[in-house]
C-alpha cells in the first residue's frame, strides 16, 4: 500500500509537468528527487506533513483550470492512479500540550490546481502523525458540500464494512492516516481541518514534541500573487505548578504568556515558502528528584461514565544521585568451533515443526528460574511476532504465578512485532506484572522500538508504587489496575475514576534502588483547564480493550465503544465513517430558475455515508502465524523482515549488555517466522553460551518451524 502510494506520487509529479502556469510563477515545476535522495528511502514520496493529492486515473483531465494549455490528448489510463500533490494556500498549526500528551489540530487550504475546470477528480488527504499518534477527526469544506468523519459502533458499521474500499480511507502506515474526498471540481479550494493526539517523548528531565511539518517545495502556489499565510499556536501545561523552561524550538515563536507550569507561544505571517522542517519543541518542568502531583475533575456532562476523574503523575527527574537497583550479570562466551557445532546440532535436533507456538512452558520456566531472586528486580522479556490458541489460559496461569511470587514479582516486559500477534494479549501480560509493553507494525522501526523497551525496563527507579488512601474511595477504578514501575526514561501517568469525597492528603509510596522506602505527598489540585478524559482516552481504551479481550465481557466492550465515540478515539469496537452533506437548491415556481439564500429560498441538505476500513489492529491472526507469513503492516510482502529483526535484536542485545550492569533479566524469545528463527538461532549460536548469576538467560519457545 505504501509503495503503491509512493509510486502514485512519483507518477503524479511527472504528470504535473503538463500544467502551464504562464509567466507569473514563483516556483519551478515539480521535480523528482535526485538519485541520492531516492536512495535514502525505498518510499521517497510518503508525506512528511499534512498533504492533499488529486487522484488521477485519466491523465487527459490534467491541466490548469484557469489557463488551459490545449495540450494534445493523452490516451490510456493511470493504473494505479497518479497522485498529484495539490498546492497549499494557507496552513495553521495549533498544539496543546498537557502532561505527556499533545492534542494537535491542523487547518489548511488547498486548491485543485491541476484539473480542468470542467472535470472532476477524487482528492486524497494524507496525515502523518508523531509519536503514538491517534487520529481524532477530519472536516472538509468545499462549495455546496461538506465532509466529516464520525465513529459508530462496530455493530452499526458491519453493514458498511463490506462495501468499504481501501482507497476511501484508513491507515496507509501505522502513523499515516488517509481519507478520500470524492469528485471535486477542478479549480476548487478545499478547507480542511484535521486533528490527532500524540505522545511527547522524554529524556533526562526534558519533554520533546515532534510534529511532521516538512512541506515539499512543489506545494507552494506557482502564481506569485497568491498570498501564503502560516500560523502556529503552541500552549504547554506541564501540570507541575513550577516554572517551565523552553530548551529548544525549530520555528521562530513569540512568547505571549507565562505562568506557573504554563507557557503560550504564537507565530503568524505571510511567507514566501512553506515550512521545510518538522515542528519540534522541547522543555523541562521537573527537578532532579522524583516529584508528583494529583488532579481532580468532575465528569464531563455527556460522558458515559459519570464518576469523577482523578489523575496523578510522577516525574523521575534526572536521578543523578539515585542508587540503581541491584544487578548482577555474568556473560561467558565460548567462541571455539566445537561449541558452535554443538549448538547447531542441538538446534537441528530440538527445533522441529509443531502446530503453533507453545508460549507457556518457557514463561513458566522463566518464572521458576527467578523464584529465588533476592535484592533485585527479576525481569522477563517476552518477544513474539505471532499468536496462539491458549493466550487467555497463559494469562490465567501467569496471574497465579505472579500472585504467589512475593513482594517483588517478576516484571514481564512484552514486545509485539507485526499485525499477526495479539497486541492486547501482550498488553494484558505486561499489565499483570506491572511490566512495560512495546509494539511495532513496520519492520523499519524494530530496532528503535526494541531499544526503547530495553531502555525503559532497565532504568527503573521506583517499584511497588501505591497511592494512599485511594482504598477509602467508593467505586474506585485505576488505569492501569497494576501501577507500573517508574523509570528514568519516562514519567508515570495514571488515570482513574471514583465516587465520594477525595482525601485532601495523598501520598505516593514505593521502593527505591537500595530497597529503602520512598514516600512523597502529592499536591492535590483541580484540573479546570485540562481535558483529562481526552488526554488519557487512548491509554484507557487500550487498557480496557485488553481487559475486555481477556474477560470476554460484552458489557465492557459496549462501554469501550461508548467511550470511543465520546472522545473520538478509534477502538476495536467502533468503525469510522465519512458523512457527506450536500446543499441542494430547489428551483423556483416561475421561470425554472433557482433561488438563492438571499431571496429567502430554503436549502435542502442531502446526506450520504461513506464507509471506511476498520482502524483497529485486531486480536492477532493465528492462520498467518501457522503459515509463517512475514510480519509487516498493510501488505504481506516483506523480504527483509527477518534480516532487519535479527539486526535489531543483535543491536539491542549489545545495548542490553551495556545497560544491564544490574538486576535479573530473562529474555523469553517466543515464536518467530521461519526466516527469523534461522537468523536468530545463528545469532544465539555466536553467543554460544550464556551463564548467569542471579541475572540473565535466554529461553526460546518452539513454534511452527521449531
Amino acid at each position: 500500500m505504501a509503495e503503491d502510494f509512493s509510486r502514485g506520487v512519483d507518477d503524479g509529479i511527472k504528470l504535473a509537468k503538463r500544467i502551464y502556469f504562464g509567466k507569473d510563477r514563483a516556483v519551478a515545476a515539480p521535480r523528482p528527487p535526485a538519485p541520492m535522495e531516492r536512495s535514502s528511502t525505498t518510499q521517497p514520496y510518503l508525506p512528511s506533513a499534512p498533504m492533499v493529492y488529486a487522484v488521477i486515473s485519466d491523465p487527459g483531465i490534467v491541466d490548469n483550470p484557469d489557463l488551459p494549455s490545449y495540450q494534445p490528448h493523452v490516451h490510456g489510463r493511470c493504473d494505479p492512479p497518479a497522485l498529484i500533490p495539490l498546492q497549499m494556500n494557507a496552513i495553521e498549526l495549533e498544539v496543546d500540550c498537557y502532561l505527556d500528551t499533545a492534542l494537535v489540530t491542523v487547518t489548511g487550504s488547498w486548491r485543485v490546481h491541476c484539473v480542468m475546470g470542467s472535470k472532476r477528480c477524487d482528492c486524497r488527504i494524507a496525515i502523518p502523525m508523531g509519536e503514538q499518534g491517534s487520529i481524532l477527526g477530519v472536516e472538509v469544506e468545499i462549495p455546496r458540500k461538506s465532509y466529516t468523519t464520525q465513529l459508530i459502533t462496530a455493530e452499526e458499521g458491519n453493514e458498511f464494512e463490506k462495501t468499504a474500499l481501501p482507497e476511501t480511507g484508513g491507515f496507509l502506515k501505522p502513523d499515516i492516516f488517509t481519507l478520500t474526498v470524492p469528485q471535486v471540481d477542478g479549480g476548487t479550494n478545499l478547507s480542511i481541518k484535521m486533528s490527532w493526539s500524540q505522545k511527547l517523548t522524554y529524556n533526562e528531565g526534558q519533554f520533546f514534541l515532534d510534529i511532521p511539518f516538512n512541506f515539499p517545495e512543489y506545494v507552494t502556489p506557482a502564481v506569485k500573487k497568491i498570498s501564503k499565510r502560516k500560523k502556529i499556536y503552541l500552549s504547554v501545561n506541564a501540570g507541575t505548578g513550577t516554572e517551565v523552561l523552553c530548551k529548544g524550538c525549530s520555528h521562530q515563536l513569540k512568547e505571549i504568556s507565562r505562568s506557573a507550569g504554563k507557557l503560550k507561544f504564537s507565530y503568524e505571517a505571510d511567507v514566501l515558502k512553506w515550512s521545510n522542517t518538522d515542528f519540534s519543541f522541547s522543555y523541562t518542568a521537573s527537578s532532579n528528584s522524583i516529584v508528583g502531583g494529583l488532579f481532580l475533575q468532575s465528569a464531563p456532562v455527556h460522558d458515559v461514565d459519570q464518576r469523577d476523574i482523578f489523575s496523578f503523575y510522577l516525574f523521575p527527574g534526572k536521578q543523578q544521585k539515585t542508587k540503581a537497583f541491584k544487578r548482577e550479570v555474568v556473560f561467558v562466551v565460548d567462541i571455539s568451533k566445537n561449541a558452535v557445532e554443538r549448538s547447531i546440532e542441538w538446534m537441528n535436533k530440538n527445533f522441529v515443526v509443531a502446530d503453533g507456538t507453545n508460549m507457556l512452558p518457557p514463561l513458566e520456566k522463566a518464572v521458576e528460574m527467578l523464584s529465588n531472586t533476592r535484592g533485585s528486580i527479576p525481569m522477563i522479556f517476552f518477544v513474539t511476532d505471532g499468536s496462539v490458541e491458549d493466550e487467555r489460559h497463559i494469562c490465567d496461569v501467569m496471574k497465579k504465578h505472579l500472585a504467589s511470587a512475593g513482594s517483588v514479582c517478576p516484571r514481564i516486559h512484552t514486545f509485539g512485532l507485526g499485525v499477526f500477534c495479539n497486541h492486547y494479549f501482550l498488553q494484558m501480560l505486561a499489565n499483570l506484572s506491572s511490566g512495560q509493553h512495546e509494539s511495532v507494525y513496520n519492520t523499519d522501526h524494530i530496532e528503535e522500538r526494541m531499544d526503547k523497551l530495553f531502555t525503559k525496563a532497565l532504568s527503573t527507579v521506583l517499584v511497588n508504587i501505591t497511592i494512599e488512601p485511594l482504598q477509602s474511595l467508593d467505586e474506585v477504578e485505576v488505569y492501569p489496575s497494576n501501577i507500573p514501575d517508574l523509570t528514568s526514561a519516562s514519567p508515570l501517568m495514571v488515570y482513574g475514576r471514583y465516587r465520594g469525597k477525595f482525601p485532601e492528603t495523598v501520598t505516593a509510596k514505593g521502593l527505591l534502588g537500595d530497597l529503602s522506602s520512598f514516600s512523597a505527598d502529592l499536591t492535590v489540585q483541580s484540573a479546570k483547564d485540562m481535558p483529562l478524559d481526552k488526554i488519557f482516552a487512548k491509554n484507557v481504551i487500550d487498557l480496557l480493550t485488553a481487559e475486555a479481550w481477556f474477560s470476554e465481557d460484552k458489557q465492557l466492550q459496549e462501554k469501550i465503544a461508548k467511550l470511543s465515540i465520546h472522545t473520538g478515539v478509534p477502538s476495536e469496537y467502533t468503525r469510522m465513517i465519512q458523512l457527506e452533506n450536500t446543499e441542494e437548491l430547489k428551483p423556483s415556481d416561475t421561470g425554472g430558475k433557482k433561488k438563492t439564500e438571499s431571496n429567502g429560498e430554503k436549502q435542502k441538505m442531502i446526506s450520504r455515508t461513506i464507509p471506511l476500513q476498520s482502524l483497529g489492529i485486531g486480536f492477532g491472526d493465528k492462520t498467518a502465524t501457522r503459515e509463517n507469513v512475514p510480519p509487516g503492516f498493510g501488505e504481506q510482502r516483506a523480504p527483509d523482515a527477518a534480516e532487519k529483526f535479527v539486526k535489531a535484536a543483535s543491536s539491542c542485545c549489545v545495548s542490553l549488555c551495556n545497560k544491564c550492569c544490574c538486576m535479573c533479566c530473562v529474555q523469553c524469545c517466543s515464536k518467530l517466522n521461519d526466516q527469523c528463527v534461522l537468523v536468530v538461532t545463528q545469532f544465539l549460536t555466536a553467543i554460544a553460551c550464556i551463564a548467569c548469576f542471579e541475572c540473565c538467560a535466554t529461553v526460546c519457545c518452539p513454534g511452527d518451524d521449531g
